[in-house]
C-alpha cells in the first residue's frame, strides 16, 4: 500500500533599539512612486493567469502542472536534497565560529524579545500545516510503512518510531534551515551594504551590488513572489474546505462552498486588521496567541491521552531520525514515494526560503548571527518533532486502543478527519476539536500576514511596503484561494503541486547563500572587530 501524497491527498482540507513600525532598516514608508511596478504587475499577472486558467480549462492545467511536478521531483529532487542538507550542515558549523558573535541589522539589541521573536519565526512557518498536517503524517506513515523501513512491521512499535521519523525528516533541520538561516544572514549583510530588502539581494555573494539593477534580479524577484503566493494560497484554500469539514462534522452545517468562503472571507478579514496594526503588534499578538495556545492544546493533549506513549513514541522517533540522518535525508530507493513526500515538502520548503529570509531577516535586527542560527536551524525543528509526536502519537495511540477509529476516518475523508477523529476519542472532545480550529486560523493568519509582509517588501524599490500594499496582497492571496476552490479541491490541488515546479529556479536563488554567508558573516566579523584579519603567513615568514 502506498501513502497518500501531500498534493493529491483528498484535503478537506541604527543604533537606536527602538523599532521603527513599519520600516526596513529605518527606511520611510513606501508610496506608489516608490512601488516597483515592473515586478508587481508580472507578479499578479502570472498568478491571475494561473488563476483564470484552471477556472477555463481546469484539465488542461491538472494534466500541465502534473506533467511539470512530475518532472521537476525527477530532475531536482536530488540536488534539493542536497541542498537542503548543506544548507543545515554550514549553518550548524556556523555556530561554532566565532564569526557568529557578529551582531546583524546596525543595531545594539535585538528589536524584539527572544520569546516574541521565536513565536513569529515558529507560527510564520507551520501555517495551517502545524495542525492538519501535525495530526494526519505520522498516521499516513503509520498506516504504510516508509519504504526507508521497509523490513519494519506495521502496526509495531518500531513502525510508529519509523512513521515519525519519516515525518520529522519533512518537516524537520533541514526544511527549518533552508528558511531562515544562510539566506536571512546574507539578506542582512547585503540591506547593510545598501540594496534592497528583496530575493534579488540574495545573488550579492556572485553579482555584487549589481544584483540590485540586473535584469536576472527582477526575474528572481518575480519567481520567489509567485513561489510564495503559490505557497501561501494553498493553505489559504485548504483552511476553508477543512474548517468547513469540522463545522460540519461537530455542528451539522453544510459542507458547500459558501461557508468556506465565509472562512477565508474571515481568514483574510484577521490577516487584513493585523496588516494596519503592523508586525510590532499584529504579527507579535498573533504569534504569541498562537504559541500559548498551542502549549495549552499539548497539554490537555498529553493529559487526556497517553504522555508516556507520546514520550516513548518521541524519544524513539526522533533517535531514528538522527541515527538515519543522512541516509534518510537523501533517500533515494522509491521515485514515487519520495516524490509524494519528502521532495514535495522541500520543493514546497524551498518555494518559501527566499521571502521567509526577507521576513526573518526584518525581525531579527540587532541578534547575533548564532543567535540567528539557532533561533532557525535548531531550536524550532525540535520544538515541531515535539508537536507532531503530540498530535500524530496520540492519534496512533487512540488508533491501537480503538482500531480504525482514527485511520479509518483518515482513509476516507482525508487531512481534516485526523484531528476531528483524534479530539472526538478523548474527553471535552467539541471543546478540543473548537480550539484545534480556531488555532489553524490563527496560524494561517499569521502566515497570510507576514509573507503579504515579504511580498509587497519584494515589490517596493528601497523603501519599506505600506499597510495599503501589505493588505492589497493579503486580500488577493485570500481571493486567488477562493477562487480555486470554486473548482473544488482539484484546483488548490494543482497549485500545490506548481509549488514545486516554481521551486526549479528558487533552488538556484539560495545556492549563493551557501558560500556566501560563511565569507559575508567573516567580513561583518572583522569589520566589528570580534576577529581579526587572516595574517600574510608569507609576510609572517620573512
Amino acid at each position: 500500500m502506498t501513502s497518500p501524497s501531500p498534493h493529491t491527498v483528498r484535503s478537506r482540507q541604527s543604533s537606536s533599539t527602538e523599532p521603527a513600525p513599519e520600516t526596513s532598516a529605518g527606511a520611510p514608508v513606501a508610496t506608489g512612486r516608490n512601488i516597483d511596478w515592473h515586478v508587481a504587475g508580472w507578479s499578479i499577472g502570472i498568478l491571475a493567469a494561473f488563476v483564470i486558467a484552471a477556472l477555463v480549462v481546469p484539465d488542461v492545467v491538472a494534466e500541465g502542472v502534473n506533467v511539470g511536478f512530475t518532472k521537476a521531483a525527477a530532475w531536482f529532487g536530488l540536488y534539493w536534497q542536497y541542498l537542503l542538507l548543506f544548507t543545515f550542515f554550514v549553518a550548524v558549523a556556523l555556530i561554532f565560529t566565532p564569526w557568529a558573535k557578529a551582531r546583524l541589522g546596525g543595531l545594539k539589541s535585538p528589536e524584539y524579545s527572544r520569546f516574541k521573536w521565536v513565536a513569529m519565526i515558529m507560527t510564520t512557518l507551520l501555517a495551517g500545516g502545524g495542525v492538519f498536517w501535525a495530526a494526519a503524517e505520522p498516521l499516513y506513515h503509520y498506516m504504510s510503512v516508509p519504504p526507508f523501513f521497509e523490513d519494519v512491521e506495521q502496526g509495531s512499535m518500531e513502525g510508529v518510531f519509523a512513521a515519525l521519523a519519516a515525518s520529522f525528516v519533512d518537516w524537520g533541520f533541514l526544511a527549518w534551515a533552508i528558511l531562515g538561516s544562510l539566506g536571512a544572514i546574507v539578506m542582512m549583510i547585503a540591506a547593510e551594504k545598501g540594496l534592497p530588502m528583496r530575493p534579488r539581494s540574495l545573488l550579492y555573494p556572485i553579482l555584487g551590488k549589481k544584483a540590485a539593477t540586473s535584469r536576472i534580479g527582477a526575474f528572481v524577484d518575480v519567481v520567489c513572489i509567485i513561489s510564495v503566493a503559490a505557497g501561501t494560497v494553498g493553505p489559504i484554500g485548504f483552511l476553508g474546505l477543512q474548517i468547513s469539514y469540522g463545522l460540519n462534522f461537530l455542528f451539522g452545517i453544510p459542507d458547500v462552498y459558501w461557508v468556506q468562503l465565509i472562512i477565508i472571507a474571515v481568514l483574510t478579514a484577521v490577516a487584513g486588521v493585523s496588516v494596519f496594526s503592523g508586525i510590532n503588534k499584529g504579527i507579535q499578538f498573533l504569534s504569541r496567541v498562537n504559541v500559548w495556545m498551542a502549549l495549552g492544546l499539548m497539554a490537555l493533549v498529553l493529559v487526556l491521552g497517553s504522555a508516556w506513549y507520546v514520550i516513548e513514541g518521541l524519544v524513539g522517533g526522533f533517535g531514528l531520525y538522527i541515527a538515519n540522518f543522512v541516509p534518510m535525508s537523501l533517500y533515494q530507493g522509491d521515485s514515487a514515494w519520495l516524490a509524494s513526500w519528502t521532495v514535495f515538502f522541500f520543493g514546497w520548503f524551498l518555494g518559501y526560503a527566499p521571502l521567509m529570509a526577507i521576513f526573518v531577516a526584518r525581525i531579527s535586527r540587532g541578534r547575533t548571527a548564532r543567535d540567528l542560527l539557532l533561533g532557525t536551524a535548531v531550536l524550532p525543528p525540535i520544538a515541531t518533532a515535539v508537536w507532531f509526536s503530540v498530535l500524530g502519537g496520540t492519534g496512533i495511540y487512540l488508533d491501537q486502543q480503538n482500531p480504525g477509529s482514527i485511520t479509518g476516518a483518515l482513509a476516507e475523508a482525508g487531512l481534516p478527519a485526523a484531528i476531528m477523529a483524534i479530539t472526538s476519542e478523548l474527553p471535552m472532545s467539541v471543546f478540543l476539536a473548537i480550539t484545534f480550529l480556531v488555532l489553524t486560523m490563527t496560524f494561517v493568519a499569521t502566515t497570510t500576514d507576514s509573507m503579504s509582509f515579504a511580498i509587497s517588501q519584494s515589490c517596493v524599490k528601497d523603501d519599506a511596503p505600506s499597510p495599503k500594499l501589505r493588505l492589497t496582497w493579503a486580500i488577493l492571496l485570500g481571493a486567488a484561494a477562493a477562487v480555486l476552490i470554486s473548482i473544488g479541491d482539484g484546483g488548490i490541488g494543482a497549485l500545490q503541486s506548481a509549488i514545486v515546479i516554481t521551486a526549479v529556479p528558487v533552488g538556484f536563488v539560495m545556492l549563493p547563500s551557501l558560500f556566501g554567508a560563511p565569507l559575508m558573516l567573516r567580513k561583518l566579523a572583522i569589520e566589528q572587530g570580534i576577529v581579526g584579519p587572516r595574517k600574510n603567513v608569507t609576510a609572517d615568514a620573512e
